[in-house]
């Protein structure tokens, strides 16, 4: 590579994410409120605010919501608060990231591994009832699959036939994923590489009576803050952990809401026009997400692409490693095939999702790619072409 070459950012490496974070110009009239008030941790004022806000975006009184640290402590402590018995078999979709499983282990529990639809990736109300059938379930976590909404309602119906509590690990699925009306718990992540980013951090918002406020106590250690629960202040309740949200995070939080609407707007724009260039490239031999029951994907934060069998994905894999182009195999390999987690779960079916884990791949997709980024992707899958059909 020549010096020229070198200084080129074309020739860097293509990433595969880059956070959408706030600038420190921008974060610093948040912090120097949090600095003044000299309140950085224990649900400090930023942390109302954002609370607040959260509370009109999603329609629901302040205390059916709270914020955590993250989105896996948050599914941990939902998980507690349920008070359901200890080795519960809680049903899982086998693609999914590992706090999934990891939280339910965690909590005491047993992850029973189901399949997904083929289509849109996802653990769906027809396929836990098929689960129910074959084995004891207790509760079931259904993931929006990169940030692809559920049908609330179908899944409040399921609740209401079988008594199960669902709570959805909605991680990715900030600004597409709401209670559209329905009974029901979901669980968000503001990781930094989520579409509303705080660094790091979790919102837990349930209609169920007293499970938000339960979250919040065991997220301060299991410490009773209420004057009127019959105990001292400050007497421990419960159990519990510490996974508070901080002021810092908050304010890196409240700064992106700022600009989310834009954010978002620009992230389907890209989405739309990438898709179709690489459809174009490939010879529209690509797959994609299809649009779930519960409406459409409102701010992608990823992009992944199914190819027609394993040899071909590995050909785009290799022609992307030739052109410094960062790729990867999302959610793999399976739950069940983690070391970790092997000895502790429970298998049912997974057939979708072992073609899903054999054919999937992700391509880089972040705000500010550049064009001389996108026509490296599109040589890539271009010059795969004869491998993909």
């Amino acid at each position: 590579m020549t010096a020229r070459e070198a200084a080129d950012p074309v020739h860097d490496w293509v990433p595969l994410l880059v956070p959408d974070m706030p600038s420190p110009q921008t974060l610093m009239p948040w912090l120097e409120r949090m600095h003044a008030a000299r309140h950085y941790s224990n649900f400090g004022p930023l942390v109302k605010e954002l609370e607040e806000r959260f509370s009109l975006g999603f329609g629901v009184p302040l205390e059916q919501l709270t914020t955590v640290a993250n989105a896996t402590l948050g599914l941990e402590l939902v998980l507690q608060a349920l008070d359901l018995p200890k080795g519960s078999h809680v049903l899982v979709p086998a693609f999914t990231f590992v706090a999934t499983a990891t939280a339910v282990v965690r909590a005491g529990h047993v992850p029973v591994l189901a399949d997904v639809d083929p289509d849109c990736w996802m653990l769906t109300p027809s396929i836990a009832r098929s689960a129910c059938h074959a084995t004891r379930i207790d509760a079931v976590i259904p993931v929006a699959t990169f940030g692809m909404p559920h049908d609330m309602f179908a899944w409040q119906q399921f609740e209401q036939e079988t008594g199960l509590p669902v709570v959805i690990d909605a991680a990715a699925a900030y600004g597409s994923q709401s209670l559209q009306g329905a009974q029901c718990t979901l669980v968000f992540s503001l990781h930094a590489t989520k579409s509303l980013p705080a660094g790091e951090g979790g919102l837990v918002i349930s209609t169920r009576p007293g499970l938000a406020a339960r979250v919040r106590q065991l997220s301060n250690f299991g410490i009773n803050l209420d004057p009127d629960a019959g105990m001292p202040v400050g007497a421990l309740a419960d159990i519990g952990s510490n996974a508070k949200m901080s002021e810092y995070h908050a304010a890196i939080a409240l700064a992106s809401l700022q600009v989310w609407e834009d954010h978002a707007r620009q992230r389907r724009a890209l989405q739309a026009e990438f898709m179709a260039e690489l459809d174009e490239s490939s010879g529209h031999r690509l797959v994609w997400q299809a649009q779930g029951a519960g409406g459409a994907l409102m701010a992608p934060s990823l992009l992944c692409a199914r190819l027609h069998n394993q040899a071909a994905r590995q050909a785009l894999e290799h022609r992307c490693q030739q052109g410094r182009i960062m790729v990867r195999r999302w959610y793999q390999p399976l739950l069940q095939q983690m070391p970790a987690l092997a000895s502790v779960v429970k298998v049912l079916d997974t057939c979708h999702a072992d073609e899903l884990a054999a054919t999937l791949l992700g391509m880089p997709f972040f705000l500010g790619m550049t064009q001389a980024q996108r026509k490296l992707i599109q040589l890539a899958v271009s010059t795969s072409k004869k491998d993909l059909a």
